[in-house]
């Protein structure tokens, strides 16, 4: 029966041989650990079993091990159906001839999609000025800077390679001491005033540093108490941060950068190209949000769900890439995935009413794609990953209709830009 316009229910009953062999893997597995006078754990007959347990003490596992084939006729029913989210499952009743489940389905909302023609929006002009390609250069010669080995006295930015300890009124304190440690002289690493004082001293050289600890320094013992810090320079290191000369170039590895305006030309392509792709996304987006405006869509509550929870893996994977677990973020944190569900919500709302409006956009334009399209994009992914076709095809797990859609949906974004 329905609930409402985007919920359906499936009933689904599971007897006869299906739910008996159920029953008998659930006895196999809870017979392997009972506790039976006059027999062996798992040597006890069935009947044995279900006089001292009750079949009843079987039927939560049954039920798990029936839900496959409840699912598998649920999918069948539910072909035709505009399913937009995973289904839940509920047992609507069970004994020992069979179990009856309910699944509910949500269905894709209607979409009352207001004008998604001739916005007036205009995508923004993308520029690239002289010092975004200086600062991209910079930050490039920083990636290839040397730490070299120098004579003289420390200079701000050198690198110290110092042992120190620190005293308060004359006895060292927990924490203060280190040996061969590199300072880079005016990171502001150290308290306040000791950085300065380094400089102009010799490898070799030792001198009392006298600074004070800030007082919202995080010990009780130290904040705003004057100490003084014993120190050895052991050697000085020079930043070096290259010139923009053959030998950078070669670093580099770039294709054709032989040249510091071969080197601008292409960092400016690079920077142009980024810009490019930004406002093309910030484009679609504010024609998408002009759209929704005048668009009656309710988004079911499951969908936002099943979103929220793609959202939450999606992060966890990127975390993970940084050596952070999802469960070490919670802990550091003081959240939980309920706690960040709930902060992607509206994110996930709107991303789904975007798809919404772009898939009724296809249903009200006749959008088609041809095998030969999908086929020209296959070729062009396995140019740009530098893979086979049959290799493009294997990730989407044979199933193009992935890439079909990812066609549709552009050829609609193209109608809504007007082109």
């Amino acid at each position: 029966m329905e609930k409402n316009k985007n919920v359906k229910e499936i009933t689904v009953k599971i007897e006869g041989e299906k739910w008996e062999n159920a029953i008998d893997k659930a006895f196999k597995k809870a017979n392997a650990k009972a506790k039976i006078p006059g027999f062996r754990p798992g040597k006890a007959p069935k009947a044995v079993y279900i006089k001292n347990y009750g079949i009843e003490s079987l039927f939560m596992d049954a039920s798990n091990y029936a839900i496959e084939d409840a699912y598998n006729i649920m999918i069948e029913e539910a072909k035709d159906l505009q399913v937009a989210a995973s289904p839940s499952v509920d047992i609507k009743s069970i004994d020992e001839k069979y179990i009856e489940y309910v699944f509910t389905i949500t269905l894709k909302p209607e979409v009352k999609l207001g004008k998604y023609k001739g916005l007036n929006i205009k995508k923004e002009t993308v520029k690239v000025t002289k010092k975004e390609i200086e600062e991209s250069i910079d930050h490039m010669r920083e990636h290839y800077k040397e730490n070299i080995v120098k004579e003289g006295s420390v200079e701000k930015g050198d690198i110290a390679i110092i042992d120190f300890e620190g005293f308060k009124d004359g006895v060292a304190f927990e924490g203060g001491k280190g040996e061969n440690y590199s300072l880079e002289i005016g990171s502001n690493t150290f308290i306040p005033g000791f950085e300065d004082q380094i400089i102009g001293m010799n490898v070799g050289e030792e001198k009392d540093i006298n600074v004070t600890f800030p007082e919202d320094y995080h010990s009780e013992d130290l904040k705003g108490k004057p100490v003084v810090f014993k120190v050895k320079v052991n050697e000085i290191k020079e930043v070096k941060i290259p010139e923009l000369d053959k030998d950078f170039f070669d670093d580099l590895g770039m294709e054709g950068i032989d040249s510091k305006e071969a080197l601008e030309n292409q960092v400016k392509e690079n920077i142009k190209a980024d810009k490019e792709f930004k406002a093309e996304n910030e484009y679609v987006e504010k024609l998408l949000t002009e759209i929704s405006k005048n668009t009656e869509i309710d988004v079911p509550d499951a969908m936002i769900n099943d979103e929220t929870d793609r959202m939450v893996d999606q992060f966890a994977q990127h975390i993970s890439m940084q050596g952070i677990s999802i469960e070490q973020f919670y802990q550091f944190t003081n959240s939980s995935k309920e706690k960040l569900k709930e902060e992607y919500k509206e994110e996930a709302t709107k991303r789904i009413k975007f798809r919404l409006i772009l898939d009724e956009i296809i249903k009200l334009e006749k959008i088609e794609v041809t095998d030969k399209e999908v086929d020209k994009k296959i070729e062009e992914l396995s140019i740009k990953y530098n893979m086979t076709k049959d290799e493009v095809k294997k990730q989407y797990e044979g199933n193009l209709d992935y890439i079909k859609y990812d066609l549709e949906v552009n050829k609609a974004i193209d109608i809504i830009k007007g082109e």
